[in-house]
């Protein structure tokens, strides 16, 4: 996907300006809108995935999940098709996000993890109240804006595969990513709920504390093989100076079997936050 053919297909109604980055599933591009001159980020599936997508089905479920209406998500604005592309719309973030600042810093202090945990916690209670998991918390997709952490790309992962169950399946294509997958994301698992989020807002914290993920390996594979049998690693053993009660509490998040972890990310969020009494 290069700038010319995107700049080509949505010239219609966006003016791209540059490309903001790329993963495993779209690509971003600034963008300002040829009717009211507003800046926005049009994320653009990436055309390996694209194909096949019923974009019907693509649009109903990213219309549903419009409906999120919280301080800490990050909304979505529209979606449609230009030309070869699929597409949808947010506002454009004016911070920058989680994934940024620990490249600049690599690890953050204990209160702002802290306030990580509350302010995206809060978010994911939130939607997953309203029956809507988003299947790749990384810190790619928290972005700091109007002086909060909001969480983007709510849902999008599932819009996908809703779209397309047997298009993506078949060439064994999991929507995420491996190094902040629960364990039963990672094999694939279908009855999902939202402790797998809270599995993945643990890899997030820990990497924030620490500087380093929890799991890592040479192949996306590797990686998940050790999500669901490698212990988690000491977070006090990289950061010595983080609290007992800190590190048990992620250390829950990141229970292998979902039963054993939170149930919601506000008792996560409590255990994190309360000294324990001696």
């Amino acid at each position: 996907m290069n700038l010319g053919d995107v700049r080509a297909a949505f010239a219609e109604f966006y003016a791209i300006d540059e490309e903001l980055g790329r993963g495993g599933m779209a690509c971003v591009f600034r963008a300002r809108r040829r009717d009211d001159d507003a800046t926005v980020a049009v994320k653009v599936i990436r055309p390996e995935i694209s194909i096949g997508i019923g974009y019907k089905r693509f649009r109903r479920e990213i219309e549903l999940l419009m409906r999120l209406d919280h301080p800490h998500i990050l909304p979505l604005l529209e979606t449609g098709e230009a030309g070869p592309f699929l597409y949808y719309t947010m506002p454009c973030a004016a911070g920058e996000s989680l994934k940024a600042r620990l490249v600049r810093t690599r690890h953050l202090p204990l209160a702002d993890v802290l306030a990580v945990a509350s302010q995206i916690g809060a978010a994911l209670d939130y939607a997953h109240a309203h029956g809507v998991l988003h299947r790749d918390i990384k810190p790619e997709n928290i972005l700091w804006h109007e002086d909060r952490w909001m969480l983007c790309d709510f849902g999008v992962a599932r819009a996908l595969e809703a779209a397309a169950p047997d298009s993506l399946s078949p060439s064994g294509m999991v929507i995420g990513t491996p190094q902040y997958m629960s364990p039963e994301q990672g094999t694939a698992g279908k009855q999902l709920d939202g402790r797998s989020d809270l599995y993945a807002l643990g890899c997030v914290l820990y990497e924030s504390l620490a500087g380093q993920l929890p799991f890592t390996g040479a192949t996306p594979q590797a990686i998940i093989a050790r999500h669901v049998k490698a212990p988690v690693p000491k977070l006090r053993l990289a950061r010595p100076d983080v609290p007992e009660h800190v590190e048990a509490a992620i250390e829950w998040m990141l229970q292998k079997k979902p039963r054993a972890r939170p149930r919601r990310a506000s008792e996560a969020v409590e255990r994190l936050a309360t000294t324990p009494t001696r």
